[in-house]
C-alpha cells in the first residue's frame, strides 16, 4: 500500500469515502478485503486525529479534497451509526461526474432511501450493495 502523503496520482487508486467519526473502523476491514487487488488504497482515517484542532481539520479536508481528485475510483460506505453529512456531500458532488463509484449502505443507515433514490436519478448504472463484503466484491468485477 502506497504512503498516502506521497501519492501523486500515478497508478490506479481507490478512495475510501465514508464515515470516520462515531462509527466502527470499517476502512480497516475494507483494506483487508482489497489486499489481493492492485489498487492503491487512499484511506482518510487517521489513527490519532485531534478533532478539536482547527489546523488538523483544515489539513484533513485539504488532503481528502486532493485525493478524491487523484483517485481513479471512489468507494462510499454509509454505516448505520452516523448520518455522514460530509460523505453525503461528497457522494452528491462525485455523482455528477463520470468517475467510477462504488456505493455500499448498511441496511440500517438512517438515510438509506435518500442515497438509493438520488443515486438512481443521476447514476442509474450504479448497483448499491448492503454489506462491506459485497462492496469489496464489486471492486474485483
Amino acid at each position: 500500500m502506497e504512503a498516502l502523503e506521497k501519492f501523486d496520482g500515478q497508478g490506479d487508486a481507490i478512495f475510501l469515502g465514508g464515515g470516520i467519526s462515531n462509527c466502527p473502523d470499517w476502512q480497516s476491514q475494507m483494506v483487508e478485503f482489497l489486499k489481493p487487488s492492485p489498487w492503491i488504497i487512499l484511506n482518510p482515517r487517521r489513527a490519532n486525529f485531534p478533532i478539536d484542532n482547527p489546523d488538523a481539520s483544515k489539513q484533513q479536508i485539504a488532503w481528502e479534497h486532493r485525493h478524491l481528485r487523484l483517485a481513479s475510483s471512489i468507494l462510499f460506505w454509509f454505516p448505520q451509526e452516523t448520518i455522514c453529512p460530509i460523505t453525503l456531500y461528497e457522494l452528491g458532488a462525485w455523482s455528477m461526474t463520470d468517475k467510477p463509484l462504488f456505493i455500499g449502505v448498511h441496511p440500517n443507515y438512517p438515510r438509506r432511501q435518500d442515497v438509493e433514490i438520488q443515486t438512481a436519478l443521476v447514476r442509474h448504472e450504479i448497483n448499491i450493495v448492503y454489506s462491506l463484503e459485497e462492496l469489496a466484491k464489486q471492486i474485483f468485477k
